[in-house]
């Protein structure tokens, strides 16, 4: 029986805050192991003498939470060192990005995401119906991407192939890897709009570095 696991996470906010916002899906075959992966992940960590907390991006740029008494440098090494998981994982993902000001309100954002989210499931229909079991995984942190992922998989897949799980970052690495990604994805497009900071630079080594190394190596896995 073959299942495959869609791990969901967002970067922004529903409200006109952010002036973007982004939709992240990791893709995973369940037949492909990833417990050495893993293992040897934390093992680097042990002997690096790092933490081993649940990754999560916006607190480790900017030092907040978990990251709060940890030096730049660790902080540092704890990204690469994630950035070195993340390409060993066998993993795909997909990211959608959205520009608030195309928007008129949630609801419309809603929509947008429904129709692409539905368009990406058609375009690999033959990859996602091959699988018995389709298990998404969402933190429900934002009702409108729930019900995005909902309407859209449960549209475009059979509903009985289907299971919806909670989940947080730190029950799943994977979910993790969501986190990560959407975080890149984002640096992507504020690279590009000339609009990042210097906390960007801090931790990517400027536009050049990041496009040489950081963005080329994750999009290595992106499902086209």
């Amino acid at each position: 029986m073959r299942e495959l696991s869609i791990f969901a996470d967002e970067s922004g906010d529903k409200t006109n805050h952010d002036r973007y916002f982004l939709l992240t899906l990791v893709v995973h075959d369940q037949a492909d192991p990833i417990a050495r992966v893993i293992g040897n992940y934390e093992g680097h960590l042990t002997l690096r003498d790092l933490p081993n907390i649940p990754f999560h991006s916006e607190p480790l740029l900017n030092g907040h939470g978990d990251y709060a008494n940890l030096e730049l440098s660790q902080r540092k090494d704890l990204l690469v060192a994630f950035n070195v998981l993340v390409q060993r994982l066998p993993i795909r993902y997909k990211t959608f990005v959205y520009r608030r000001s195309e928007f008129e309100d949630a609801s419309k954002l809603a929509a947008r995401m429904k129709r692409d989210l539905s368009g990406m499931l058609f375009d690999h229909l033959e990859f996602f119906q091959g699988f018995d079991h389709v298990k998404v995984y969402y933190d429900n942190g934002q009702a409108i991407v729930k019900r995005a992922l909902d309407e859209s998989v449960s549209f475009a897949l059979s509903k009985q192939a289907i299971e919806k799980r909670r989940t947080t970052m730190t029950e799943y690495r994977l979910a993790q890897v969501a986190d990560y990604l959407c975080t890149v994805e984002l640096a992507a497009v504020k690279y590009a709009a000339k609009e990042a900071g210097g906390t960007y630079d801090k931790f990517f080594g400027g536009i050049g570095s990041f496009k040489r190394n950081w963005l080329k190596q994750a999009r290595r896995k992106r499902l086209d």
